[in-house]
């Protein structure tokens, strides 16, 4: 953003604020949810015994309305865990979770926690996107319990869960467990698991998506036996899977169909077990990422591993063993591996099938069986539309009509080539949800969201944020192709959002502008431009270098909220700014050095309207590698050079690095930022610093006024 350009002036009218306390979630009610195949889904989707029927309590009638609601949705469906979880040892017959108690869905943190430790059986739906609080939360799990996803909806978002010692009979499936990462890769201070086990037993983790936590994913430790860990995704993590932290060798383990990418280390690494079983699993070391693997299975200690028909792509040091270690290798497949495959060992042969029976895929079959097989599975029937039902907490819910969703793929498999063909598909005027559904792939196009569509949800359909790209290299002194002048800054957004209630989710949105190649023109190169009020950008990466992320409004006297959580933003001058009332989430912010190497550069430049708010950034990590003390948060930028804005910016509850300078904030176009709004709250890290005339801090009493629900006023964020 330059000093000089010109944009639409800031608003004048102040929106009503309703103060609130709440978490925002997603709504949903159970769906139905069904196996796909005997093996596709483990056979089964897994809460009920074949014989079985659910058994709700009749303590009360909300209860009693809540299981049944969910029974209908789950009527049916078998129980057979498979693999050492399915095995009758240390007084359990096997692993089937919460059957025969209570079910209950659940969409509050509170519910959850209510539920999961109680000492009575449940099956606990879970039915919408549950932040945890504080991040890094693991819920401690007690026996008898399912937590189970439905459909898609089921997300749990910076924490996780625990089982601790003893805990027995556990099921965990088809849920989301993300984002608790705090901004380092080898994090040693934060110990924020999916899931962690210490001393548990006859625990199943089936079909679930984990991604992107602080320490680990998967931590199988202290004597944690019958265990299966079956078609699940594991991703965009240091450490993917460990197990051990023992010098007993009892625990009996079966890891199969799961698909294990952008991971370095721990694809397991499995130490002192006396039986592993590893099979048709995907270690993918994907190409054209920054992410690389160290070592893949890893059988340490006094490990037995039987390792059967898995497929290695890419992977350094694929199959590793210790010299104390056995490891039987059988039809496994590796494709551009390099560096140790090693097996052999003096331990006692065993076969897995004296223990449970088993089916093996080919091994040449397992990357597209779990591209399209593992995690979370969708629900093949949906609730009625306007049917109410009610929740564990007693609420109603009213389920709306199931969203349209339109598919995008460039290799033609989808119903559009084109993101924007997609959108040009939607009705004007739209009355509910439209889900344009973006499979994997780079698509290098503009996409403009008009005012007249709104309800659209732009959603990648890959295992990772990475995987779906929408790119382009408009500057804002880029000539237009009609000779008519150049695009401007905010014509240069690649994705420009004009629409209200437009989600965006699971995928990046990039300017790759050249600079260095054309110093002749104004630089200022847009990824993403919002004009629009309710407008929520979960787990996305908006990349560029100047001016990344412009947050607007369609007029200067209209509200336009902004929404970004478990995402990242990565640019090097103003490349946050506008005048939205924008927060910016348990997020990570990245500082970018500029096209000649050098560091330099500003985070936020807010153009706030008097008696409205400007930027938030809280719960989140400020970091890159530049130079140390080579950033300012921000500036005030007057747009227009307009005396009546009043630019705003807090920054929270945030981890700042060394790259902030000691004096945060400074001035624009000759306003001064100190009679403007800024300052910081409880910040972190070896870029924060006391209270000065330089650098404001808030009292506790006026950051009680600066909080998430301040900005967004009587809007709760809810995926469509």
């Amino acid at each position: 953003m330059s000093e000089t350009r010109s944009k639409p002036g800031s608003r004048s009218r102040s929106g009503n604020r309703h103060r609130r306390r709440k978490t925002a979630l997603f709504a949903g009610v159970p769906l139905a949810l069904a196996s796909a195949g005997a093996m596709a889904y483990g056979g089964v989707l897994g809460v009920f015994g074949a014989d079985a029927q659910p058994k709700a309590s009749a303590a009360t009638a909300t209860a009693t309305t809540s299981a049944k609601a969910a029974s209908s949705a789950l009527a049916g469906v078998t129980d057979v865990a498979n693999g050492f979880a399915s095995v009758n040892a240390l007084g359990q017959n096997g692993t089937y979770g919460g059957r025969g108690g209570q079910t209950v869905t659940v969409k509050t943190l509170a519910d959850l926690e209510k539920y999961a430790t109680a000492a009575e059986p449940y099956i606990i739906v879970v039915a919408a996107t549950i932040d945890m609080n504080p991040v890094g939360k693991e819920i401690k799990v007690a026996s008898d319990k399912t937590i189970i996803g439905s459909g898609t909806s089921g997300h749990i978002v910076g924490g996780g869960f625990f089982l601790g010692q003893g805990v027995h009979n556990v099921i965990i499936r088809n849920l989301t467990i993300r984002d608790a990462y705090q901004g380092v890769w080898n994090d040693k201070e934060h110990d924020f698991d999916a899931i962690q086990m210490d001393g548990a037993h006859h625990v199943w983790i089936d079909h679930n998506d984990l991604r992107h936590m602080a320490d680990g994913l998967i931590d199988s430790r202290k004597d944690t036996t019958y265990l299966t860990v079956s078609w699940n995704k594991l991703s965009q993590e240091n450490k993917a899977f460990g197990i051990g932290w023992t010098e007993n060798i009892t625990a009996d383990i079966t890891i199969h169909h799961n698909w294990i990418r952008e991971t370095e280390q721990r694809n397991p690494s499995t130490d002192n077990v006396a039986h592993a079983h590893l099979y048709n699993n995907y270690l993918e070391d994907e190409a054209g990422t920054t992410i690389k693997s160290s070592y893949g299975n890893y059988s340490r200690g006094k490990t037995n591993m039987v390792l059967e028909n898995s497929y290695f792509q890419g992977m350094t040091n694929p199959v590793v063993r210790d010299a104390t270690a056995t490891l039987v290798q059988r039809g496994n497949v590796f494709s551009g591996t390099t560096g140790k495959n090693e097996s052999g060992g003096s331990g006692a042969a065993w076969d897995p099938k004296t223990y449970y029976a088993y089916t093996l895929d080919k091994a040449a079959d397992v990357p597209a069986l779990l591209k399209s097989g593992a995690g979370p599975r969708s629900s093949v029937a949906k609730a009625a539309s306007g049917t109410a039902t009610s929740t564990a907490s007693g609420t109603a819910t009213t389920t709306s009509a199931a969203a349209t969703t339109l598919t995008v793929a460039a290799d033609g498999s989808g119903q559009y080539r084109t993101v924007q063909a997609a959108v040009n598909a939607v009705p004007a005027n739209n009355p509910s949800r439209v889900v344009i559904s973006v499979k994997p792939g780079t698509y290098r196009e503009l996409v403009k969201v008009p005012s007249n569509k709104p309800h659209v949800t732009i959603q990648g359909s890959g295992a990772s944020r990475k995987d779906t790209t929408i790119v382009f290299n408009n500057a804002s002194g880029t000539p237009k192709p009609d000779g008519s002048g150049t695009y401007g800054t905010g014509g240069s957004a690649t994705v420009a959002v004009e629409a209200d209630d437009f989600q965006a989710r699971n995928l990046t949105i990039s300017n790759d502008f050249d600079e260095a190649a054309h110093q002749d023109i104004a630089q200022q190169a847009v990824a993403l431009r919002t004009s629009a009020d309710k407008v929520f950008l979960d787990g996305v990466i908006v990349s560029g270098d100047q001016d990344t992320l412009l947050v607007d409004t369609p007029s200067k006297d209209k509200l336009g909220r902004v929404y970004m959580t478990n995402s990242y933003v990565v640019g090097n001058t103003d490349f946050i700014f506008g005048r939205a009332t924008a927060v910016i989430d348990k997020s990570v912010i990245t500082l970018k050095k500029r096209w000649n190497g050098t560091s330099a550069g500003y985070v936020v430049a807010p153009s706030t309207a008097a008696n409205r708010k400007g930027i938030l950034i809280a719960n989140s990590t400020v970091n890159g590698d530049v130079a140390d003390r080579s950033f300012y948060l921000g500036r005030n930028w007057h747009a227009g050079g307009d005396a009546t804005l009043d630019p705003q910016a807090t920054i929270r509850n945030t981890s700042l690095s060394a790259a902030i300078r000691t004096t945060p904030w400074s001035d624009m176009g000759g306003f001064s930022w100190k009679e403007d709004r800024f300052a910081e709250y409880k910040n972190t890290g070896a870029g924060a610093g006391a209270a000065s005339s330089d650098r404001p801090i808030l009292t506790d009493a006026q950051a009680a006024n600066q909080e998430i629900a301040d900005w967004l006023g009587d809007w709760t964020p809810t995926a469509g």
